[in-house]
């Protein structure tokens, strides 16, 4: 296999589903450990991980006077604990279950003074078991966690670029451990209209409220699951302006999927276009498009042409 084709690797959603969903629940307590150890970041972007050069990473979090950092490495499979003065710990990702990886988790942070508690039910998740209670889920298939990596690394590349050609607030490129999905999100600068209801398990209206306070242009890649089983980027606006499902984007395999309130595109249908990075970029272009325009978003203050190596913006 070419280098270039195994950047973007097939994923089949059956073929590594119990990998997923242990994975899931995994990301999820190195998440909360962020989230409690953290001060508060609009929209939940403190608690979030980055795509790093082996995996999944939770940027330094400060503790008093040091700071840690824990990282997925897929290339290695090893979940790494660094604190800033040298220390570190590792623990092996094999099939064992959620319930085992926890207490591994919680032992290491003791073993590095790092004294933190967490909320073990897990956020996002129909039927969610407390983590130290889950011995159902124990799968680690190590090929399949590294493709899903080396996909989100492609995706994080063409993602970063496209949050070039942005002046206004935009998110990082992150990985949500609660949905499971890398995004970047742009913002019109406007508020939008207050959330009053949350129909996702784990999730308070609070936190929706605040993770939707402005209008937003948000685009994303999920693994699947539930109607959409198979890997799929994705682009939605909040508040939805009158006519976006019904606008034409690019490429030709994207389309509305209404029961999300969201435009998919098929993750094969990029991994086999002749230019991968083009047909992403496309998607994520023409579903903003449609967004800002419908939605009046003020473009000629808001964007700019997209970032040159090396190169200064002209202002």
């Amino acid at each position: 296999m070419s280098q270039r084709a195994d950047a973007w690797p097939e994923l089949p959603y059956a073929a590594w589903k119990d990998t997923y969903a242990t994975l899931h629940l995994w990301t999820q307590i190195v998440g909360k450990v962020r989230l409690a150890l953290t001060p508060w970041l609009n929209h939940s972007w403190h608690v979030t991980l980055r795509v790093s050069a082996r995996g999944l990473v939770t940027p330094a979090i400060p503790l008093e006077g040091r700071d840690l950092s824990i990282e997925f490495d897929f290339i290695d499979h090893v979940l790494w604990l660094r604190t800033s003065d040298g220390h570190f710990r590792q623990i092996v990702l094999r099939p064992v279950s959620v319930a085992e990886f926890h207490a591994d988790v919680m032992l290491a942070l003791a073993e590095l003074g790092v004294a933190v508690r967490i909320n073990e039910m897990p956020n996002e998740i129909p039927d969610a078991i407390p983590f130290s209670a889950d011995r159902a889920h124990a799968a680690y298939d190590r090929d399949y966690a590294n493709r899903h990596f080396r996909v989100l690394a492609a995706t994080n590349r063409v993602f970063s670029h496209f949050r070039t050609g942005f002046l206004g607030k935009a998110s990082p490129v992150h990985f949500f451990w609660g949905s499971f999905d890398l995004a970047v999100t742009r913002f019109s600068g406007r508020p939008a209209p207050l959330l009053t209801t949350s129909s996702t398990p784990g999730l308070s209206v609070a936190v929706a409220r605040e993770a939707y306070s402005h209008e937003v242009s948000s685009a994303g890649f999920w693994p699947g699951g539930g109607p959409i089983d198979y890997p799929a980027y994705y682009s939605y606006a909040y508040p939805e302006p009158e006519g976006f499902s019904a606008a034409r984007v690019r490429p030709a395999e994207a389309f509305y999927f209404k029961e999300f309130g969201q435009f998919i595109l098929p993750y094969d249908a990029v991994r086999t276009a002749s230019d991968r990075e083009t047909a992403l970029m496309t998607f994520l272009q023409s579903t903003y498009d449609v967004a800002a325009n419908l939605g009046k978003w003020d473009r000629n203050a808001l964007e700019c042409a997209l970032g040159e190596k090396g190169r200064v913006r002209v202002v």
